[in-house]
């Protein structure tokens, strides 16, 4: 197993999309980037911290390449976007791929690049020291799977996600 760190906006969506991807094992939502030890949801939200909310995927090399996922995350959320996704406004919510050892660090660049011909050139997307991890919260965990079912906020943003994912890469979806 592998692991890779991505920040896209809402861990809750970014989480939701990458449980339906083929070759994941698991997915946890949490906080990278910042300055503030063990840092809450309600810090992390304030802007203070430095942080993003991120997740960490555990995912099979041999099912999944780690530049085929990170084309999928590239794809599912919109890398265009500054410091946002959406209506979600902040440093927090920013565009990053945080590599765990030089050949990710590659594969993000060319992953951007790539994503960079389909945007014309206007991916903010960074590429950042993968500093300490902390887990979110536990009820953040498989948020989509269960709470977020019920949020009005989750059901608006997190269907269109699957859907792209379901359209734009097929051949990776679990079944």
């Amino acid at each position: 197993m592998e692991t890779a760190i991505v920040a896209g906006g809402c861990f809750w969506c970014t989480e939701a999309v990458f449980r339906d991807v083929i070759g994941v094992q698991s997915v946890e939502s949490g906080y990278i980037g910042g300055a503030v030890d063990n840092p809450s949801y309600k810090q992390v939200c304030a802007g203070t911290t430095g942080h993003a909310e991120a997740i960490k995927v555990n995912f099979d090399p041999e099912v999944l390449s780690y530049g085929d996922l990170l084309d999928v995350f590239m794809g599912t959320h919109d890398p265009t976007q500054l410091n946002r996704q959406g209506n979600d406004v902040g440093t927090q919510y920013r565009s990053a791929i945080f590599p765990l050892d030089d050949a990710q660090r590659a594969e993000a660049e060319a992953a951007i690049a790539r994503s960079n011909e389909d945007n014309g050139g206007r991916v903010v997307t960074t590429i950042e020291e993968a500093s300490k991890w902390y887990p979110a919260e536990d009820y953040h965990q498989e948020y989509w799977d269960g709470e977020g079912q019920r949020n009005p906020y989750c059901l608006a943003v997190i269907p269109p996600k699957l859907m792209k994912l379901r359209k734009s890469f097929q051949a990776k979806v679990k079944a």
